[in-house]
This record gives C-alpha cells, structure tokens and sequence, in this order.
C-alpha cells in the first residue's frame, strides 16, 4: 500500500488536483489500482453541481492518469515527469456522487521507450463508473 504521504512524494499534483488518496496495489509494469474518497467538500462540487453534485467526468480521467503515473514511477521512471499524450475511448457508465469510493485500476497496455499506454476503469460499488484508454510520456522534469 502507498499512503497519501507517499503519493505526495512521487506526484506533482497538490490540492484540489490531488485525486488519489491511496495506492491499494501495485504490481511493477503491469496494474496499479488506487482510491478516492470523494467528500461534498471536493472543491468541485460547488459548481458541478450545487444541487445535483456529480464529480466531472474529466475529473476521473484525471484520477485514473495519476495512478498511471505513481505505476509509472513505481516502475523504473522514479523523478520523472509524467504527461498526458492522448485520452482515447472515454466512457462514463454511472455517476459519481459524494460518499462513493472510486477504485481507480489502471493497467498498462504498452509501453515504448518513454511512451506509456494504459487501460483504467474507474470502479464505485463494484460497478463500472468510467472506463478510458490513454497515453502519457515519461521525461525528464524541467
């Protein structure tokens, strides 16, 4: 397990960007899965929406691609930067709401030199909340 303290260490990404709380698995180069409390307190919420709040579609993406790169660095890409190259067959199944826990497993598809393609779905209550195929680039910080 990577505690929030960890992530920190590994990701750049501080509140309200910050969206994994925890690293529940990691197997090197090949899946990470990761969780998300998500709070009525999310800043988010505010204006997505004050009477019916939803947490934004590309918002889980963005959940999904951090986890991608703590298994990124986790596997031999340690105080490099990690940045999306392409976000590709994005669907949204359910909405998340305040009080869900969102599982975030992430696989990884491909990876190609410093190119990094991934699979992640995004899980709440054992149902698919979202699902997403991506690509990031792994270089170096600067």
């Amino acid at each position: 397990m990577i505690d929030i303290v960890q992530i920190m260490d590994i990701l750049p990404h501080r509140y309200p960007m910050l969206l994994v709380d925890r690293i529940l698995e990691l197997e090197s180069n090949v899946k990470a899965i990761g969780l998300k409390n998500i709070t009525l307190n999310e800043p988010f919420f505010q204006g997505h929406f004050p009477e019916n709040p939803i947490m934004p579609g590309v918002l889980i993406i963005e959940a999904l691609a951090q986890v991608g790169g703590i298994l990124a660095s986790k596997s031999g890409a340690k105080g490099k930067a990690v940045y999306f190259l392409s976000i590709e067959k994005a669907k949204f199944r359910k909405p998340v709401l305040p009080g869900d826990q969102l599982i975030l497993d992430v696989r990884v598809l491909q990876t190609r030199g410093n190119v990094w393609r991934f699979s992640g779905n995004a899980i709440v209550d054992d149902k698919q909340a979202a699902e997403a195929e991506f690509t990031a680039m792994v270089t170096d910080k600067g």
